[in-house]
């Protein structure tokens, strides 16, 4: 859930204040949605300070994502993200996979596969996408119901109905996908897996559109083989590195799957007429960003703030064991300098810097900026 506004769709209720069993029962499916399956604000800072110009004014954003764009939701719903995480930006945890902001907190951890045994063993987040869409499909059906009760706390906690239809729809996941599948597979069987996790998104939009969103904004997946983790697990050998010193076969894979994402958007738009589609390059913008990171003011683009001793990779709120001797691993002093915080995750400098660029509707397929990808006035 982003930030303290007003008009947020969760809000804290007296304790004097008695809920009907739906309330209650949609009270709770809020707190585990909003901040474990999805994202959702009302009048997003951003767009809203740049609509005093003109253009949208998206009464709500909903993210459906993985750990790159979580604003807690992983942490509301199994533990919280300890320390050093947040220590940029807010100054202590606040749910994110990075010192600070993410791309999500700038405009306004999951997978795409259900949940199976290679991706459980790999410890990644169980809530997919599937469920994810599930749970959406709860919260707003019960949210209409409370709304056509007459629930004082619909009014006042809620989206209202017309939200859904009026909101901006942001899809950040597949990284995860990619990461699970390089741990148990061949390259040659992640490019098989391929077609089938674009498939999926694209049947997610399918959905979404059913229950009324109408602006959706796609992100394709960003150069995984330049992440610190895929340079220290994987060393690149000299015929499988690329000119920045990341691992060329994966990031041919992830262009491979952006490839597919991108017809799939093509088809949507082809079935979808009255969506706003809009299909975000994100590989372009951290991939320049590595490519010329002296000239934007960081550091060594292959490094990373924290959970990297020598040629081995950690969690870095974590101790580890080295050559039998405990250590505890510390950020960074200046993570502002940094492109990767952990090895996985982004810093909240080189989210900023990304945003920016996204904004602005430079790395949309359609060159939209975000306050012209309003969904059509006339659908629901």
């Amino acid at each position: 859930m982003d930030g303290a506004r007003p008009g947020n769709v969760i809000r804290r209720q007296p304790h004097s204040t008695r809920r009907s069993p739906l309330e209650a029962a949609v009270a709770l499916a809020l707190l585990i949605i909003a901040y474990w399956a999805f994202s959702a604000t009302r009048s997003p800072s951003n767009v809203s300070r740049a609509n005093s110009g003109g253009g949208c004014n998206f009464p709500a954003i909903f993210n459906f994502g993985d750990s790159n764009s979580d604003t807690g939701g992983k942490s509301a719903a199994f533990h919280r993200i300890p320390y050093p995480n947040g220590v940029t930006f807010f100054g202590k945890p606040s749910g994110r996979y990075s010192d600070g902001k993410v791309i999500l907190d700038f405009v306004g951890g999951s997978t795409i596969e259900p949940l199976n045994t290679r991706i459980f063993q790999g410890g990644y987040s169980p809530i997919s996408l599937d469920i994810q869409l599930w749970q959406f499909e709860q919260f707003k059906a019960r949210t209409l119901e409370l709304h056509e009760e007459g629930s004082s706390y619909a009014k006042t906690g809620l989206p209202r109905p017309e939200d859904f239809g009026k909101a901006l729809y942001t899809i950040d996941i597949v990284q995860n996908d990619l990461h699970s599948a390089l741990e148990s597979m061949t390259e040659e069987q992640m490019l098989e897996l391929l077609p089938s996790l674009t498939t999926r998104l694209a049947g997610a939009v399918d959905k979404l559109y059913q229950q009324g969103a109408r602006a959706f904004w796609i992100h394709n997946t960003g150069p995984i083989g330049c992440l610190p983790f895929s340079v220290i697990t994987y060393p690149p050998e000299p015929n499988n590195v690329d000119g920045n010193g990341c691992v060329a076969s994966h990031n041919e894979i992830a262009q491979a799957l952006n490839r597919l994402l991108k017809d799939q958007v093509s088809k949507l738009r082809l079935r979808l007429p009255d969506a706003k589609l809009n299909f975000i390059d994100l590989y372009s913008v951290r991939y320049s960003l590595i490519s010329e990171a002296k000239k934007h003011g960081f550091a060594d683009p292959l490094g990373c703030c924290c959970g990297r001793y020598g040629d081995r990779h950690f969690d870095c709120w974590k101790k580890a064991v080295v050559n039998g001797t405990e250590i505890s691993l510390t950020p960074c002093r200046d993570p502002l300098k940094v492109i990767s915080w952990d090895g996985v995750h982004y810093s909240h400098a080189a989210n900023e810097w990304a945003a920016e660029r996204i904004i602005n509707g430079s790395l949309s397929d359609i060159h939209v900026p975000l306050l012209e990808s309003c969904p059509n006035p006339a659908s629901p």
